[in-house]
């Protein structure tokens, strides 16, 4: 996704939140007007990132993604699939007894590879609850498992 360019709006009637949306190409950040420098550029920091994940993960059909690779692992697909902006730790996670599957909306901005790992995990979540022999007999399919594994903890290093 191509870098939008930022319009930072201070607002007098706004007194503690902060809120951010596309308008004509161009992401819109209303702040309280008043705010130190580094609280503001903090805040919009983080507006951009978040408006950025949210819009590259509308570009993934999840449902679809999630179904090719079930079908080709001969997993089961899940009930629902979602993205969550909600996991800041995990990049998964997969709720058996109801088939559903939320993946974290950081990985919309990853390359397809690591993100189809994250699936393929889930997935064999719904065969297998835990990570043991079975479920790494399972993953371990994946022939770019290991090196989706290692990008994730560099990622999730440099997040940190």
């Amino acid at each position: 996704m191509s870098q939008l360019s930022v319009e930072v709006v201070r607002s007098k009637k706004r007194k503690k939140t902060a809120q951010a949306y596309i308008v004509d190409g161009r992401l819109r950040v209303l702040v309280p007007a008043g705010l130190e420098p580094d609280a503001e550029a903090g805040l919009v920091e983080d507006l951009v990132r978040k408006t950025t994940r949210r819009v590259s993960s509308a570009g993934v059909n999840l449902g679809a993604r999630a179904a090719e690779l079930a079908e080709r692992y001969g997993l089961p697909e899940p009930a629902a699939i979602e993205w969550s902006n909600r996991q800041l730790r995990r990049w998964g996670s997969c709720t058996m007894s109801e088939g559903r599957i939320r993946i974290s909306d950081r990985l919309a901005s990853m390359p397809q590879w690591v993100l189809d790992w994250v699936i393929i995990h889930e997935l064999a979540h719904l065969a297998v609850p835990n990570h043991g022999p079975q479920f790494q007999q399972i993953v371990s399919q994946y022939q770019l498992g290991e090196r989706a594994e290692g990008y994730l903890i560099a990622r999730s290093e440099t997040s940190s």
